[in-house]
């Protein structure tokens, strides 16, 4: 994957509302049996699209994660303290409409994650981290 895809995740630091970044490269989609991926983005998109960026990206280079999902923090959640959050397993319906709820709440810095999405909260490797400047 090159470093332009991998960009392409971040959101820019004054972002003035969040940003969820869906994983549908190489493993995030096609190697996840029995999950609706279209679905899964169109939920996201249908859902948020009038309160946060919803993107599609390549790679998120987490593959053991599939299917992987980032959310980071409106610039008003990043003065709060918000940083960003990934997601992995994030294999099912329960968890997309979590993700969903916590984000029309006002995602990271603005509001508490629902509990049982800790455990989908992983952290990326340093060289990923640095690469997306997500630490």
């Amino acid at each position: 994957m090159s470093r332009r895809t991998r960009k392409a995740a971040t959101s820019a630091p004054g972002a003035s509302r969040p940003t969820v970044s869906v994983c549908r490269g190489c493993c995030c989609g096609p190697k996840i049996p029995d999950v609706d991926h279209a679905g899964q983005l169109a939920a996201l998109r249908r859902s948020l699209g009038e309160i946060a960026a919803v993107r599609a990206v390549e790679c998120l280079d987490a593959c053991e994660q599939a299917n992987v999902i980032v959310v980071q923090p409106s610039a008003e959640g990043r003065r709060a303290g918000g940083r960003p959050v990934w997601l992995g397993l994030v294999n099912d319906a329960a968890a997309v409409a979590d993700i969903i709820a916590w984000v029309e709440a006002g995602g990271p810095g603005l509001a508490d994650a629902p509990d049982i999405l800790d455990l989908y909260t992983f952290r990326p490797s340093r060289r990923i981290q640095q690469e997306l400047g997500s630490s």
